[in-house]
């Protein structure tokens, strides 16, 4: 008998089949089963990856869009007009649009750009080649902006958006313009495309004249049409700035130097119109001979010489010396000095402008008849830190303070640097380079009683209105130095160099000038040609008006090449502002 088996019993085998058939295969059943199962998970994967993919590229392709339909606009601000003393609109802000293309939304940028120019009016080969070079390197580039034409009449902007090409639009923006065209141009100066100032007064105002930008933020459709505003911030204003010019006064003189350079044969003429009470200008003129035809084309014509440029000023300094002597009591009014026809100073011989004969001459023979060697004998009396003082207490040497860039301080060498030479050469004008506005100050402050004002050529900036104080002057002769000197001025109108500058009813004082001018390098003096001049003031007993104007480059002298030039501005100006004789 077999023993029962201990432990656990193994499970009886299962037959195959339901009724017990042969056994199926297992394993390959099992491997597809896996491999489906494998293929469906790999599956999910995929879709899955693709819809956030898709999810992504969405999110990324809205913002996309809108960037494309939102745009952060400057809004430029009104720049400011510039003003003569009466209102005269000088410089001025008139509306314009610009008209920008969208180049990557072009199907034809070289058909565009035809239509384009045909609807502005831009007819010339260049400005066609330019806008057709524009559109299409930003189409090549996928460019999203693009300038076909800035600051346009707004009629003609109209026209080339109204063409309806996917992409072009149109914005405002300000063009700078000048009423009264070139009168006035070297001061007022100009502001660039981008209405920045770059020269003059609009270019040292700047800031006041530009006010503030404002911006907005636009949502545009693909053709570039503004569909709503989301948010804005106005722009400023700038300010005006009313000057002292008198643009009548401007007008004349600038039309006197045109007349005056086409009968003497200068290069350049400058002239000033100034009050010498209270240091307004009135006018300040600028002409070459080739004239003026816009900034940028000449740059000699661009200058305001008046200013910025130094010549030597010739026997027109002379007021310097013989006042500064009367005021030191170096000399007297009624002393005689002796004059040969020549004089020698170091290694120099003087001579006059004209021969003549040994003469006995006192300070306002000297004057009136504008004698060399007088000027630089009563010079080497007050010796070289005399005649040193007078210079620095006339201001010469260093900027009147005149408001406008860049103006120049003259040339004037430290006393201890003069050679034995120079109180033969100073005393009578040469040696020394000056400004014409230096030298008008100068001649004002014998016209003021002694008293110095400082040049003013801006009157009001918003509203600030200026006006002379007593900071802006001081004294430099006593009251009766300049008298004295106005009377010898008379002389030298009434019967001397400077005749030609006689008004009927009105009596004038003033003073010629003819200086050699120097060549470059050191290479000596110009011969026969001068920088000619003359300054005179009106009326002579208490003159409101003092007229510089100097002529370079010219064979003429000073009482033939400027006093004829100051005589007709003073007439002008003096009937316009009704003064009386």
């Amino acid at each position: 008998m077999t023993p029962a088996p201990t432990g656990r019993r193994r499970p009886a085998r299962r037959r195959g089949g339901l009724l017990g058939g042969p056994k199926p295969a297992r394993n390959g059943t099992d491997g597809r089963i896996r491999l489906l199962r494998l293929g469906f998970l790999v599956f999910l994967i995929l879709v899955g990856g693709k819809a956030v993919a898709l999810a992504s590229s969405s999110q990324h392709l809205t913002q996309i869009a809108l960037a494309q339909q939102t745009a952060q606009v400057v809004l430029p601000a009104h720049r400011g007009s510039i003003l003569d003393r009466n209102g005269t609109e000088l410089a001025v802000g008139t509306p314009d649009q610009t008209v920008i293309a969208t180049p990557y939304l072009l199907r034809d940028p070289r058909a565009a750009a035809a239509q384009l120019c045909d609807a502005l009016q831009l007819n010339r080969r260049r400005e066609r080649r330019a806008v057709e070079k524009a559109l299409v390197w930003g189409k090549q580039h996928h460019m999203g902006f693009a300038y076909v034409a800035r600051k346009v009449d707004p009629d003609y902007a109209k026209a080339a958006v109204d063409l309806g090409i996917p992409g072009v639009y149109s914005i405002a923006e300000e063009k700078r313009t000048y009423p009264l065209k070139a009168t006035g141009a070297q001061v007022i100066g100009f502001a660039g495309t981008e209405n920045k100032g770059l020269a003059g007064i609009e270019l040292l105002y700047d800031r006041q004249l530009s006010g503030k930008p404002g911006s907005e933020t636009i949502v545009r459709d693909p053709a570039g049409h503004t569909i709503r505003t989301i948010s804005q911030r106005p722009p400023t204003s700038g300010e005006d700035v009313r000057l002292t010019l008198d643009s009548e006064i401007q007008y004349t003189a600038e039309h006197v130097l045109q007349k005056t350079l086409r009968e003497t044969g200068g290069k350049w003429a400058v002239s000033i119109v100034m009050d010498p009470r209270t240091g307004e200008i009135y006018a300040m003129a600028n002409e070459t001979a080739k004239g003026f035809h816009g900034f940028g084309k000449d740059p000699e014509a661009d200058k305001n010489r008046c200013v910025t440029d130094v010549y030597e000023p010739g026997s027109i300094f002379k007021l310097v010396t013989i006042s500064g002597a009367l005021a030191d009591g170096t000399i007297t009014p009624e002393e005689k000095f002796t004059l040969p026809p020549s004089i020698h100073v170091a290694d120099r011989e003087i001579n006059e402008a004209e021969p003549r004969p040994t003469e006995h001459w006192d300070a306002k023979e000297i004057l009136q008849h504008s004698s060399n060697v007088g000027a630089v004998k009563i010079g080497m009396r007050m010796g070289k830190a005399g005649m040193a003082k007078w210079i620095e207490a006339y201001g010469f040497g260093k900027p009147t303070g005149v408001e406008f860039p860049g103006e120049a301080g003259g040339i004037v060498a430290p006393v201890d640097q003069w050679s034995d030479s120079s109180i033969g050469n100073i005393p009578m004008g040469q040696g020394i380079a000056v400004t014409a506005i230096q030298m008008a100050s100068a001649f004002s402050t014998v016209a003021d009683n002694g008293i110095q004002v400082k040049p003013r050529l801006v009157a009001q900036v918003g509203r600030q209105k200026y006006s002379t104080t007593e900071a802006d002057k001081h004294r430099v002769i006593s009251a009766r130095v300049a008298k004295e000197i106005r009377v010898d001025l008379t002389a030298a109108v009434e019967d001397g160099t400077g005749t030609k500058a006689q008004i009927p009813g009105y009596k004038v004082a003033g003073k010629t000038g003819t200086a050699e001018i120097a060549l470059p390098n050191g290479a000596g003096y110009a011969k026969n040609i001068y920088t000619a001049s003359f300054i005179g003031m009106a009326p002579a007993d208490h003159p409101k008006l003092v007229v510089l104007c100097a002529v370079g480059w010219t064979p003429e002298f000073g009482g033939d090449a400027a006093a004829p030039a100051v005589q007709q501005i003073m007439q002008f100006a003096l009937q316009h502002l009704e003064i009386a004789p």
